[in-house]
């Protein structure tokens, strides 16, 4: 694996947390969601962590923010979609602690850094 900064970044390290925890929470979802939902919760999860990453290797302010607003608003379609799955009865609040709290961190950790920049 490369030796890359993103990877020190304690917003990269709670993103990768935040996937995990999609992972998670897709189990708990029907068969029937396999190929809709639980697919769309875990790419959204994935572009967290890949924008975060190809958007730190950029040398460009405008780049680089254009690729964090990008992860950002991954997390806003996973907030979107865990709501959909309770309001469905796919899952239920305490199902989602854990993730509730990485979503949170990742999103705030995230603007912090668009604003910054």
């Amino acid at each position: 694996m490369l030796n890359l900064s993103h990877k020190k970044l304690e917003v990269f390290k709670e993103s990768k947390l935040l996937c995990k925890e999609i992972y998670l929470i897709c189990k708990l979802l029907p068969a029937e969601e396999k190929y809709n939902l639980s697919q769309q919760l875990k790419r959204a999860a994935i572009s967290v962590c890949s924008n975060l990453a190809e958007g730190s290797s950029r040398k460009s302010l405008v780049e680089r923010k254009r690729y964090y607003e990008m992860s950002r608003g991954s997390i806003v379609e996973i907030d979107t979609q865990i709501e959909l799955a309770i309001l469905l009865k796919f899952i239920t609040e305490p199902d989602i602690l854990q993730l509730t709290s990485h979503v949170i961190s990742t999103f705030k950790m995230l603007t912090g850094m668009i604003n910054k920049e």
